[in-house]
């Protein structure tokens, strides 16, 4: 039986009453008193639900009806912050979005993976570089040991890529779609999946209106293409759901992804899978008994590219951020956000709890007794408490009210760390992943906030994040913190270390094993051993050098590579940013890392990918080769294999540095593979990869793929991959029209 619980809720109503407060201190520190009209808050008790028991459980959505109760009793937290403020038509009855789940695909169209694509090309070649083995992560460029694929904008090309001096540009199709930015793909064998956002077509009135306008709201879809003939690409399905993509992984021959869609509070509406815009499922739908802000329906979905099996979930929560993926468990995150109200009434609290306690005994119940005399409003009674004080305080000597003055900033200061501390969470969902079996583990949450995926990892059966805490203290400044926790299977706090780096940011974060290498930055890099072969983690060794690592990859156990910024200290204690640095860091000695040899390209002008997106980092262990993405000002480089080549009216180049690196020699420039654009046009450098295939280095950028030998660089071929100044091919007309229906 479900209870009923009471909580405080802030409502606040205008009110204009005859006089205000204004409070203050003047320079001999006597708290100054203005008079001044003001808004009144007024506090009142209020019966939220049924829904909501503080338990932190998750709770199915049983109905459309269960669905807009649960959001009427969020919104009176302050949830309701997405509303559109229209009215949606009924065309599709409320009843549809609640049908049980269920499988209405075909058979297979196609047979299961083949080695047909390694017969044919090179005997070894790398993938995308990824965070957690055997999980694949979506990008727009994938290969195996023959073929390159390409999505880019709507347009797919396959490259027949091995052997290099006969690499050939075999299919470039331009996909019937709205979207004109496709970036998320992944292969299998002779498939592709590949994720693009669309809109439905919804009609709603506006508010106050009585005509029907057209709405439109994201929709994911995921396509996909059996490309076993590379002339001629089949679309075998296209599924759709609605809300705009977030990420992706694929584990064996399942693809699982995750969709965020606003929650429209007046008339709420479950996400919807459909096949063909035939509508096939309707997830199970869940949320979580706690009153917090539900802004949005995330919702993750699992689909066998190879047959025909879909499940999916949806978990009304906040809005998603960074996600951590293992092989069996998928970890969904966000920052906490507080109720509408909640830091008003925290002000209001923080006074009562805090500040009264501390006054003298006969100011504290002449305080109370106002306080319970129901017969004034709340801003009558701060008049007469702020009153109070001030003869209070008119009857100290001046050592003593300084003295509790002091006593008072440092109560408040303590409180509002604590507040701060409570409020500025992560929310960490776990949810185990098998196949097309998903199922709801559990919830847990860590103070601070996460820098990227990266910053959490899982061992076993622990789960551990890195967070940096930030928050403003009224009587101290920012304060800005970093720790380290581990979680156990329930996502449990069972230990801890914080106050890491004091005034610093965590600017990258890797975990190896039982041990986790961390980078602050403020003026200078420290960078941190920590070992986590036990539930009480521990700093190992430190080392502080100019400068900063935005990305760290593991090179073997007792080494790993940095790749971020130089920096030096300037006047007032300003740090200016330098070239790009990439630092091999040597921790055999766990107590005293060193650097084993470092390396700086350019100015502060020079840009490389690999700053912020690991895929664009190219590191292979066997052969020792590094291939870094840079851009910059071509005076600034140096090393250049083919300068005649730069871009003369931007004084620009784009291209790869690429390196031999071991552990006695440190880095050694091998050359660079130049893609500034040879017509004098620069292309930059977004989306720039690296990869082999045998003996023969690969390098793709928005302009060119180009290949190169892995032992000297010298050119094999290249590709032009924009602007050819040919047409685009589409798949036959009737195929791509039954393949892309038209949006629901």
């Amino acid at each position: 039986m479900n209870q009923k619980i009471t909580i405080p809720i802030v409502i606040a109503i205008s009110v204009i009453v005859t006089a205000g407060i204004m409070f203050s201190v003047g320079s001999d520190n006597q708290p100054q008193i203005t008079q001044t009209p003001q808004t009144e808050i007024v506090y009142i008790e209020k019966t939220v639900s049924e829904f909501f028991e503080g338990t932190n459980n998750v709770k199915k959505i049983s109905s459309q009806d269960e669905l807009k109760g649960i959001l009427e009793a969020s919104s009176s937290q302050g949830g309701n912050f997405y509303d559109d403020r229209m009215i949606r038509s009924f065309a599709v009855a409320e009843s549809a979005s609640f049908d049980s789940a269920q499988n209405t695909g075909v058979p297979a169209m196609a047979p299961m993976p083949s080695d047909g694509a390694a017969k044919t090309g090179g005997s070894e070649y790398s993938t995308t570089n990824v965070q957690v083995q055997n999980v694949d992560e979506p990008d727009y460029l994938k290969n195996d040991s023959k073929y390159v694929y390409i999505v880019s904008q709507n347009t797919l090309s396959i490259i027949d890529a091995y052997p290099a001096e006969s690499a050939k540009l075999v299919l470039k199709i331009a996909l019937d779609i709205e979207s004109q930015y496709i970036q998320n793909m992944f292969l299998n064998d002779d498939r592709l999946v590949i994720f693009y956002n669309g809109q439905s077509d919804d009609e709603i009135i506006p508010q106050y209106d009585f005509i029907p306008r057209r709405s439109y709201s994201s929709v994911t879809h995921a396509l996909i293409v059996d490309v076993s003939d590379k002339e001629n690409p089949t679309i075998l399905k296209d599924y759709s759901i609605d809300g705009h993509f977030m990420d992706a992984r694929m584990i064996g021959n399942y693809a699982y992804f995750v969709t965020n869609s606003n929650v429209d509070y007046q008339y709420p509406r479950l996400p919807v899978i459909m096949e063909d815009s035939i509508r096939i499922m309707t997830p199970d739908a869940f949320y979580f008994d706690n009153m917090e802000q539900f802004s949005n329906f995330n919702t993750l979905t699992a689909i066998d590219i190879f047959g025909d099996k879909i499940n999916s979930e949806s978990f009304l929560m906040g809005y998603t951020g960074a996600f951590y993926v293992s092989e069996d468990n998928f970890y969904l995150t966000y920052q906490q956000n507080m109720p509408f109200g909640f830091y008003e009434n925290s002000s209001r609290d923080r006074f009562f709890d805090v500040v009264v306690p501390l006054l003298p005994n006969n100011t504290q119940e002449q305080i109370k007794a106002i306080q319970n005399d129901s017969s004034i409003t709340s801003a009558v009674q701060w008049i007469k408490i702020s009153e109070l004080m001030q003869k209070s305080y008119n009857q100290m000597d001046k050592k003593d009210k300084e003295e509790l003055f002091e006593k008072i900033r440092e109560a408040l200061n303590e409180y509002d760390v604590k507040i701060q501390e409570d409020t500025r969470k992560t929310i960490i969902h776990k949810i185990s992943i098998d196949e097309d079996k998903i199922e709801y583990v559990a919830k847990g949450s860590v103070p601070g906030r996460l820098l990227n995926q990266f910053s959490m990892d899982e061992n076993g059966d622990r789960f551990r994040v890195a967070t940096t805490t930030e928050y403003y203290i009224q009587h101290q400044g920012t304060v800005r913190a970093n720790a380290v926790y581990v979680l156990d299977e329930q996502l449990k706090i069972v230990g801890e270390l914080d106050e890491i780096a004091p005034d610093e940011s965590i600017f990258s974060a890797r975990f190896m094993g039982d041990r986790l290498y961390l980078v602050t930055f403020q003026q200078i890099d420290p960078f941190f051993v920590i070992d986590l072969s036990t539930d009480t983690p521990k700093i190992l060794g430190e080392l502080k050098i100019p400068g900063f690592s935005n990305y760290l990859h593991p090179y073997d156990e007792e080494h790993v590579i940095g790749i971020g910024r130089d920096t030096k200290e300037v006047d007032n204690g300003r740090v200016q940013q330098l070239g790009i640095k990439i630092a091999l860091f040597n921790v055999a000695d766990v107590k005293n890392p060193k650097v084993a040899d470092d390396i700086i390209i350019g100015d502060s002008s020079t840009h490389s990918e690999a700053l912020y997106e690991h895929k664009s980092f190219f590191f292979d262990k066997k052969s020792g080769v590094l291939s870094i993405p840079i851009s910059g000002d071509a005076k600034s480089l140096s090393g250049l294999s083919s300068a005649k080549k730069i871009a003369p009216d931007y004084n620009r180049w784009s291209g790869f540095y690429v390196f031999d690196v071991n552990t006695l020699d440190g880095f050694n420039l091998k050359g660079t593979v130049t893609h500034s654009a040879e017509d004098s046009r620069y292309y930059g450098m977004s989306n720039a990869r690296s990869f082999y295939i045998d003996e023969v280095l690969y390098t793709a950028s928005q302009g060119y793929l180009k290949m190169n030998s892995l032992n000297n660089l010298d050119e094999i071929n290249s590709i032009k991959l924009e602007n050819t100044g040919k047409f685009i091919d589409y798949i036959g007309g009737e195929v791509i029209r039954e393949a892309i229906p038209d949006e629901q």
